[in-house]
């Protein structure tokens, strides 16, 4: 797995774009499910997965804990890596930054901030790449 990591706008998008010719994408910025990566991943293209934090928002709106999330999503990176190597093709996982080191006041922002940092560490320890993008610029971390 590859991650691909920074803030909102920051052109997470153009550098998946610029190493990718062609992709396959889910991305809950178009209504897809976390569910869906399995029928949108076409055959012979990468995988890109983005919206983490839409995905993360939702479930913690529907009562779920935040070690609940952190545990299906471990599961999932599983799964991706055992699709990823069967198919030899590479899945990106795009994730928002979130936070920046600023403790959000709402409670409910505060457990999302945490869950995507969590979600994100274990994306770093899942992936054979890791690369942050800020302004445009990007930075190879792994």
């Amino acid at each position: 797995m590859q991650l691909v990591i920074g803030g909102a706008f920051a052109g997470k998008r153009k550098i998946v774009r610029e190493k990718f010719e062609t992709c396959s994408w889910t991305s809950a910025y178009m209504g897809d499910s976390i569910l869906d990566w399995k029928i949108k991943w076409e055959n012979n293209t990468p995988l890109v997965v983005e919206g983490w934090e839409k995905w993360i928002e939702t479930e913690l709106a529907h009562g779920k804990s935040m070690n609940e999330i952190r545990s299906d999503y471990s599961q999932l990176f599983h799964a991706f890596d055992v699709e990823e190597k069967k198919r030899n093709m590479p899945i990106v996982l795009v994730m928002l930054e979130v936070g920046s080191g600023i403790v959000p006041i709402q409670k409910n922002d505060r457990m999302l901030r945490d869950v995507m940092g969590w979600i994100a560490q274990d994306a770093v320890k899942m992936s054979d790449e890791v690369v942050y993008v800020w302004n445009g610029l990007s930075k190879k971390l792994k």
